[in-house]
């Protein structure tokens, strides 16, 4: 992720690379202080965020960012070498004072995708592909974490990621990510897919597990029920639920016609995770 941010096609000034180490007990911090003595052609801070969790990690971000947008990357993606360039070219032409924007999001496997895999549980691997041109996220659909900005104004207006949400340490809470873009929709702020800012995400084999799947699917109704408490809209999330239960026997059927059960034995397996997490 460091180098392909050193490798832009963009001026020193057009970006600058902020780095929050979120109590890390790796190398992380041996790391990042060789790349910012490597690449001093790049505007390039990092610092130590001693609050777990990925909302803390965030928000510190943000706090000591300096520009006017401000634009998300997980550690286990990197830029294509026109993504910034690209981003500047969109927001240019950008007026609006509160904006939200994500990108394409393209796998880069370490190993074959298993036969249960199928394209409804792309979100597990933060992939994201709504084609060639710009367009908007329209009604509950939003961009992936892992490439993701805002105008700096929407943080001003509606604050930062709520720290109740979010991975902390392995857990596999979430909902961050649709709470903050829920509140950016109610600001009428449009959110853009910009086909060009591209980020390629490292799926490795441990995350194309059935153990991965039923943590991260218990981990989404657990963070939707924490969530949706809060807003007052548990038992309309809880409708929800029942709904998706007939698409996801929907589905199942459709793969099963087509010779293809294992996916479809996936989907109900994973909308099963999902049912115990909010209502368990």
């Amino acid at each position: 992720m460091l180098e392909s941010a050193a490798k832009q096609k963009s001026a020193k000034e057009a970006f600058e690379l902020i780095l929050v180490n979120n109590k890390s007990t790796d190398s992380t911090e041996k790391i990042c202080s060789e790349f910012g003595e490597n690449n001093n052609h790049i505007n390039y801070r990092y610092f130590l965020e001693t609050q777990q969790g990925l909302s803390f990690a965030r928000n510190r971000g943000v706090a000591e960012a300096k520009g006017k947008y401000i634009v998300f990357i997980d550690d286990d993606a990197f830029l294509d070498e026109n993504y910034v360039k690209e981003l500047t070219q969109y927001l240019s032409s950008t007026t609006e004072q509160y904006i939200g924007f994500g990108g394409k999001i393209l796998p880069f496997l370490e190993c074959e995708l298993p036969k249960w895999m199928s394209k409804f549980l792309a979100s597990l691997m933060s992939i994201i592909d709504m084609g060639t041109e710009i367009t908007k996220f329209q009604g509950t659909k939003y961009p992936i974490g892992a490439n993701m900005g805002f105008s700096k104004a929407v943080f001003d207006e509606i604050g930062g990621f709520n720290t109740e949400l979010g991975r902390i340490g392995k857990s596999m809470l979430g909902g961050e990510e649709k709470d903050f873009f829920f509140r950016v929709k109610n600001l009428n702020a449009p959110i853009y897919y910009f086909p060009k800012m591209l980020v390629h995400h490292v799926i490795p084999k441990e995350r194309l597990t059935e153990e991965f799947v039923k943590k991260a699917a218990n981990g989404i109704g657990v963070s939707e029920k924490l969530r949706t408490k809060k807003t007052g809209e548990y038992f309309k999330r809880s409708l929800a639920e029942i709904y998706k239960w007939g698409g996801t026997f929907g589905l199942f059927g459709i793969y099963l016609f087509k010779g293809q059960p294992s996916k479809g034995v996936m989907l109900v397996k994973f909308r099963w995770w999902i049912s115990k997490g909010l209502w368990g």
